[in-house]
Formats: structure tokens, C-alpha cells, sequence
């Protein structure tokens, strides 16, 4: 199975509540395989941009993955895991290393792609989802 994987995090504030989305998709076909929401507590937007992308790439190892290509609207987050940037955020450091230790188990077979917000609609939608489910539980 090969895949395309929309994720997204956002914080409301910088830290803030924070939330994931992750869209996960059939490449061959464009089917929806399955998609998250999870809310975080408070971080970062960038800390979630992470663990969107880390949760992206833990589900296409335990769905046994041939091939991923994820995406996402965040130009740091894409060019770090291209190795474009350098990583220089201590705390995302950690994130960085938990990405590439997934990919290993993938072996190597991720691509990553930057797309603007409004080519990652279904991801946002599902991070703001989770943000907003936790506001109405509090």
C-alpha cells in the first residue's frame, strides 16, 4: 500500500491549546484509508506540526506502508525533514529524531511535500476539530 498523508497542527496561541489532523489516503486510488483529530493540551504550533507528522508516519507503519508521501502547509516542518534546514529548536530536535527514526522503519521510503493551507484543507479541518471539541469539554 502507497500513501499520501495530509497532516496539520496548530496551537491557538504560541503555546496555546493545541490540536492534530491527519488525512491518510490510498495513493492508487485516492481513497480515504483514515483520518485523526487529536487535541494536545498546551504546546506549540511547531511541536504540533511534529506530532501531526509523527502520528502520519506511526499509522503508516503499524498499516504496513510500501511507500508515504506526506504533506503538509508547514514550510519549516517539510524543510527540516528534507534536511534543508538545520533543526535548531532543542524540543523539536527530539520531534525530529522520533520522524526520522520512523522513517527507518519505512525504510526510507517517505517523500515530503509543501502545499499552502488551502491544498490542506481536510487536515486543518480535523486539527481545528480537535481544538475546538477540547474548548467545549473545558
Amino acid at each position: 500500500m502507497n500513501l499520501i498523508i495530509y497532516t496539520d497542527g496548530g496551537a491557538r496561541g504560541n503555546p496555546g491549546p493545541a490540536g492534530i489532523g491527519v488525512y491518510i489516503t490510498d495513493k492508487a486510488t485516492g481513497e480515504m484509508v483514515e483520518e485523526h483529530a487529536k487535541f494536545l493540551g498546551s504546546t506549540t504550533n511547531n511541536q504540533a506540526e511534529y506530532q501531526a507528522a509523527i502520528l502520519a508516519l506511526q499509522r503508516a507503519v503499524e498499516l504496513g506502508a510500501q511507500s508515504v508521501e506526506l504533506v503538509a502547509d508547514s514550510e519549516l516542518l517539510i524543510k527540516q525533514a528534507r534536511g534543508e534546514y538545520r533543526v535548531k529548536n532543542a524540543d523539536l530536535a527530539k520531534r525530529y529524531l522520533e520522524l526520522k527514526n520512523l522513517e527507518t522503519k519505512l525504510a526510507g521510503r517517505v517523500t515530503y511535500r509543501h502545499v499552502m493551507r488551502t491544498h490542506n484543507k481536510r487536515a486543518d479541518a480535523l486539527a481545528n476539530q480537535a481544538m475546538d471539541e477540547a474548548k467545549t469539554r473545558s
